[in-house]
């Protein structure tokens, strides 16, 4: 465990996003003795269940390397306060599991009587602060341990918005003392989305409270469409990369970073290449410059 009193120590792994694909290759491949990952992430919600074959499977990738589980249906920003009975789910996963951490979204995904499994923009105003911080207080006092948010991909903004995403995201951490989930990818995205400086975005982040780097793919803008879609169905393009690459310059502290693949989904030894350029890009950022 990285985790004590409510703080999460850095760790500076280098994982994938397990699925479903790769069960195999984590249970009995080449990985099985030569643990070319220092951790994997699981969906949460996948694994919000009492038993069954991908629980089991979940326990014996475990025995093997540190897990995260990440959600995607928290809705940390509902209105009306988070459900009682997901909460209670997750707590018996974390229990059973013992993950490394976890995580969720800065979003909303459901109203009393409807989830829309998908991870809505949040309005960026005092009010809807105090709400997310008051979810995150209670998440983590039911979990009893900090959590890391992510950064979500974004495709439109609200007229009311009072602060930026990065002013936003600096002050829930402040104020909940969770800590921070950077996706690099979804700052590029949203970046060009909106027309926003991605360095303003990183410079304006409390970087000492990331303790973890999603990297992904995305579908980039056509003649057609004028907006870039985050899709996680392809490479990490380069301009990603670059933007990796001065996080990891940026960074006080060793951060775990992960690949993160949830359609077309390739051979696993194809992710492993991808996660080997994350490597070599950090070994370079930690590198001392010549005067």
């Amino acid at each position: 465990m990285q985790q004590q009193n409510g703080t999460i120590a850095p760790f500076g792994g280098f994982g994938l996003g397990l699925r479903r694909a790769h069960y195999d290759d984590f249970l009995t491949g080449d990985f099985a003795d030569d643990k070319p990952v220092d951790f994997v992430e699981v969906i949460s919600e996948n694994y919000m269940i009492e038993g069954g074959r991908q629980l089991r499977i979940l326990e014996q990738i475990r025995a093997k390397v540190p897990v995260i589980i990440h959600g995607v249906s928290m809705s940390i920003g509902s209105a009306g306060g988070l459900d009682s009975d997901y909460l209670d789910k997750l707590k018996t996963l974390e229990q059973r599991i013992d993950p490394l951490w976890v995580s969720d979204h800065l979003c909303w995904t459901r109203t009393s009587a409807h989830n829309s499994h998908d991870l809505l923009p949040m309005p960026l105003t005092e009010e809807a602060l105090q709400a997310v911080c008051a979810n995150i207080d209670h998440a983590q006092n039911t979990l009893g341990r900090a959590m890391l948010f992510e950064n979500p991909s974004s495709y439109l903004t609200f007229p009311e918005d009072e602060l930026s995403e990065w002013q936003f995201l600096s002050e829930m951490a402040r104020r909940t003392g969770c800590y921070l989930l950077l996706d690099v990818n979804n700052i590029y995205v949203s970046s060009q989305n909106h027309g926003f400086c991605a360095m303003d975005y990183l410079s304006g982040l409390p970087l000492d409270r990331v303790r973890q780097i999603h990297l992904a793919g995305h579908d980039p803008a056509t003649p057609e469409r004028d907006m870039i879609i985050d899709t996680h169905d392809r490479p990490v393009c380069d301009a990603v990369w670059d933007l990796y690459a001065k996080a990891a310059q940026m960074l006080p502290q060793p951060v775990a970073t992960m690949i993160e693949r949830d359609d077309d989904i390739p051979p696993l030894s194809e992710l492993l290449t991808e996660l080997n350029q994350a490597r070599a890009i950090a070994d370079g950022a930690r590198e001392p410059t010549s005067a």
